[in-house]
């Protein structure tokens, strides 16, 4: 039987994304309550990591230890997978010996070759194109906030990068409404745009786009990669700072979130990603759960 993967959210049903959700739910407060729970024990995760990561690395192997597994961190300077060895081959390989795989890579078609010829679950823990790990920490977050997310008015601004492709995917499949605000060449990829556009508006004027909105988020100018771009993009998105102004426009209950790390006077103002409408701490904490609920789900 082919193993269950999980390369981006359109992998899961939104049944099973509900489910999943309320699952990392449940786990979260079974740790708060000191309950030993161990599916996992003796199963082994690798871990591969072509970009450096603070919250994936520490969530992926916290979340194994707790399940009474392990995790195997695994770097392309110190592996064959450096050394021009082919990701196929790679793949074949590793998936003998683990029970479970999750990339964190460069270039999404690594993740989804490595799938094509893994005989275990791969996880997709963040590619150029998407990062659908993170969306389960965020959708988490909103659903212990404020319950079920269908029918509410998400705002995304900046960048058309992964974080921002992974909530069009989210919006499509959990029946929310996502408006982008970005400048000018740095949408989203076309294709997705046309995919999602039964639940997806976009937007080149940020308040627009925060208009009555129950939720904002944003994410850096410049992510991983893109170092050399950055005054260039600092220009473009002078306009795009998520401040006290902006989210006067969305709801007067409306959260932020932000998946860090986060650029304060950025991207992002101080007052609000340190201010009463912020949930990023809870964002970044729901990693560990969201993804114990993953790792059960195509592991256990």
């Amino acid at each position: 039987m082919k193993p269950r993967h999980f390369i981006t959210l359109n992998d899961l049903t939104a049944e099973e994304l509900r489910s999943l959700i309320q699952r990392a739910i449940e786990l979260k407060r079974m740790r708060a309550d000191g309950i030993i729970y161990e599916p996992l024990k003796n199963k082994v995760l690798a871990m591969v990591f072509e970009k450096s990561s603070t919250r994936t690395r520490i969530s992926f192997e916290s979340g194994m230890s707790q399940f009474g597994g392990s995790a195997l961190f695994l770097s392309p300077r110190d592996t064959q997978l450096g050394r021009g060895e082919p990701i196929e081959d790679s793949a074949r390989v590793i998936s003998r010996m683990v029970d479970g795989i999750m990339l964190r890579t460069n270039d999404h078609e690594t993740v989804t070759t490595f799938a094509k010829h893994s005989k275990v679950p791969v996880i997709n823990g963040l590619t150029d194109r998407f990062h659908p790990c993170q969306l389960l920490a965020d959708l988490q977050t909103w659903f212990e906030q404020r319950g079920d997310i269908k029918g509410k008015r998400v705002c995304w601004i900046g960048d058309g990068n992964n974080m921002c492709q992974s909530y069009m995917n989210a919006a499509k499949l959990l029946d929310f409404e996502l408006t982008i605000a970005c400048p000018k060449g740095y949408e989203p990829e076309q294709s997705l745009l046309d995919a999602t556009a039964s639940h997806v508006k976009l937007f080149y004027e940020p308040k627009q786009a925060a208009s009555n909105a129950d939720l904002i988020v944003t994410d850096v100018w410049a992510s991983m990669g893109q170092e050399e771009e950055q005054k260039i993009r600092e220009d473009a998105f002078v306009n795009f700072q998520v401040d006290a102004a902006l989210m006067s426009v969305a709801k007067p209950d409306a959260l932020f979130m932000h998946c860090l790390p986060a650029h304060r006077g950025e991207e992002v103002s101080a007052d609000v990603l340190d201010g009463k409408s912020s949930v990023v701490w809870d964002e970044a904490e729901n990693r560990l759960h969201a993804q114990k609920a993953l790792l059960e789900f195509l592991m256990k």
